[in-house]
């Protein structure tokens, strides 16, 4: 079978050719409303325009105003059936083969706008985020660190997948500025906490999940419905300070050390785009309870990559290579997990997996697993790094290759600025 091919002319190696068509939201002027769009090579394909020009004429989407809207949980409400039909109509239309809008040339230049001059917004409005905890690697290493080899795994751990309630109003667009939090950190040789800018500010790999239909109050989603409410995934760094987390977290968990920025890429993979990737899961050991056990159990293969620049350096160096694969909860069980107890979740909530670590030490998603909570030095680009100085930047990307094609995220990219006075 030939590899469907665009009019557009794609680079091989971009993350975005046809089989992609990842979705987002943008302003093709620093003046124009938020709109939604497709990335397809160097080019966002405006959704508004191709709406108004009538070209989505399916049952499901002929009458929406979806794709006249400033962020997408108008569509990702709708459910899998009008994704498909709008990614059949998407495929079709950029098709090298199909002429309604290669040979038209005043729609062409209305709705494919260069990527390099666009303004990349949030692509949903998130009203929830949850961050779950669901690599063994990471869970592991983190025991080890803060509990010692005795325990480094906790019962319940294998039993559920653990999380928290984030806070979605410091959720941020990929290339929004990160300000070192300040605040309390364990007293050092006296009885007074330590107070002011953190000093073991750290990035976290992760994927996000992507809320579609989402459901009613007091009805839990079926695990082998589960799939039907993921939109797609992006990519997630959620910025954390591990002195104000340690000295804070016990009893009731995360909070400021948290709450302060949790950067996402642009673009949102949709799981029809990943299938090509998925496989099945490896068995979970104890078996999951009934409510997580899945006719299909699947991982996607994902690999995952953290680049540090420090600051004052021109060239960045990588300092993780993982891969989602490594997660031991599914995506689908975080979700069904979520809701077991009636909770609601709505369209454009966000489910972060936690920090995505393998087996190699080169694999590990954050500092404090790399630096083993600052007990060692990591070298990049010649600059000894235990957590992340002022000015240095990071940037998370992710892609999948194979078939002839690769399904990329792009990048989440962010800066880490001095604490406010």
């Amino acid at each position: 079978m030939s590899l469907l091919q665009s009019f557009i002319e794609v680079h091989p190696d971009s993350h975005f050719p046809i089989q992609n068509l990842p979705y987002g939201v943008f302003k093709p002027q620093p003046t124009s409303p938020p709109r939604p769009g497709v990335a397809i090579g160097h080019f966002v394909l405006d959704l508004s325009e191709i709406a108004s020009a009538g070209l989505f004429h399916g049952p499901l989407l002929k009458n929406s105003d979806c794709f006249h809207q400033p962020n997408l949980n108008n569509f990702v409400s709708l459910g899998r059936p009008a994704w498909k039909e709008a990614r059949a109509t998407l495929q079709k239309l950029l098709s090298a083969t199909e002429p309604t809008l290669r040979d038209n040339a005043v729609l062409r230049q209305k709705a494919l706008v260069p990527l390099s001059s666009v303004e990349l917004l949030l692509p949903v409005a998130v009203g929830d985020y949850t961050d779950f905890f669901c690599s063994l690697h990471h869970t592991k290493n983190c025991g080890f660190i803060f509990r010692g080899p005795e325990t480094p795994v906790l019962d319940n751990w294998y039993r559920l997948p653990v999380a928290y309630h984030g806070r979605a109003s410091s959720v941020v667009i990929s290339g929004t500025d990160i300000v070192r939090p300040r605040g309390q950190a364990h007293p050092a040789g006296s009885s007074t906490p330590y107070f002011g800018p953190s000093l073991k500010l750290d990035f976290e790999l992760e994927m996000a999940t992507i809320v579609g239909p989402g459901n009613e109050l007091g009805k839990p989603v079926d695990i082998n419905n589960a799939e039907d409410h993921i939109f797609g995934l992006v990519l997630m760094n959620d910025w954390s300070a591990r002195d104000i987390q340690a000295w804070e977290y016990i009893p009731l968990g995360p909070f400021l050390g948290k709450s302060f920025g949790t950067t996402i890429s642009p673009w949102i993979v949709t799981l029809e785009a990943l299938e090509p990737f998925a496989f099945e899961a490896p068995k979970q050991d104890p078996p999951p309870l009934p409510y997580l056990t899945e006719k299909v159990s699947k991982n996607y293969d994902i690999s995952l990559e953290v680049h540090v620049k420090p600051a004052g350096h021109k060239d960045s160096g990588v300092v993780t290579r993982s891969n989602l694969k490594h997660l031991y909860w599914t995506l689908t069980q975080q979700l069904a997990h979520h809701t077991i107890n009636g909770c609601n979740l709505r369209p454009g909530d966000i489910l972060g997996t936690g920090t995505v670590s393998g087996p190699e030490p080169e694999s590990r998603g954050c500092l404090l697993e790399l630096t083993w909570n600052g007990q060692n030095t990591l070298s990049v680009n010649g600059t000894n790094r235990k957590f992340l100085e002022d000015g240095d930047e990071v940037t998370l990307t992710g892609y999948c290759k194979g078939n002839g094609y690769t399904i990329g995220f792009g990048n989440c990219w962010g800066k880490i600025v001095p604490a406010a006075p």
